[in-house]
């Protein structure tokens, strides 16, 4: 893996990259981004980018977003906008210091909202979305999911443990995500719009028990996306990527292996 900072207007940005192993022997295929959801950060990915970039033979780019993990603060408030603004700010800023001309999306919960609008803004050089637990319309199952979380957080234990991952953001972390969702601005959000204008392959992954969403998002997200799309359900929660995922990187590297 290879840690290294990109300045963006806002900020250093912490970026990550894995690479497999022999992989001058492979045939080159564009890399996979990774966008994380909204507690998450380029070390809550864990083992899963190594393991993906080992299933695909792609090269795999994770980032913390600003605000998040070791990026630089977020400058004030998080605006109702900014699943739309990720796209057209930080994951640009990305997408140039990188020279990725051509990639693929692969977003978490919230990271997969922000992969759908990113494939549409981005629609020259996206070549595949894949949105896991990715949420795509209000409903009850979120508010209810993020409610029990917050009732958690209060246990100072649990906000100790999210500063192990954004040291003193942690407190902003956690509010960004459980006050934001909760207004009444939030009450009617989906990105209906947002997928009309996705043009690529599109997968959508969601767990079965998902605590923060029902399976009928991902379902939402392959019937709204103007290109080809499927959905595929697992018999898990919320993070696939930590609770199954060797099935994940299979899944994601048949698809990609099919959208070729």
């Amino acid at each position: 893996m290879e840690a290294l900072t990109l300045e963006a207007p806002a900020g250093g940005i912490h970026v990550a990259r894995w690479r497999p192993e022999n992989a001058r022997a492979r045939e080159p295929h564009s890399p996979i981004v990774l966008l994380h959801d909204s507690l998450g950060c380029v070390a809550l990915w864990r083992g899963f980018p190594e393991r993906l970039a080992e299933a695909t033979g792609r090269e795999v780019i994770a980032y913390d977003r600003l605000g998040f993990g070791h990026s630089a603060p977020f400058p004030g408030q998080l605006p109702m906008s900014f699943i739309g603004d990720e796209a057209g700010t930080t994951f640009a800023a990305l997408r140039k210091a990188l020279g990725l001309d051509r990639f693929v999306l692969l977003g978490h919960s919230v990271g997969g909202g922000m992969g759908i609008e990113a494939a549409g803004q981005h629609a020259d050089g996206c070549e595949a979305l894949i949105t896991v637990a990715a949420q795509a319309y209000m409903e009850p199952r979120i508010l209810a999911g993020i409610r029990e979380a917050e009732a958690a957080f209060r246990d100072p234990e649990q906000l100790r443990r999210l500063a192990r991952y954004h040291g003193e953001q942690a407190e902003w972390v956690l509010h960004a995500w459980v006050k934001t969702w909760q207004t009444e601005a939030f009450s009617d959000w989906h990105l209906d719009d947002a997928l009309a204008r996705v043009s690529c392959p599109v997968l959508a992954i969601h767990g079965e028990r998902d605590e923060f969403g029902s399976p009928e998002q991902a379902h939402h997200i392959a019937r709204l996306s103007a290109g080809s799309a499927e959905s595929c359900i697992l018999a898990c929660g919320h993070v696939p990527h930590r609770e199954c995922p060797e099935e994940l990187a299979a899944i994601v590297a048949e698809f990609l292996s099919a959208s070729r």
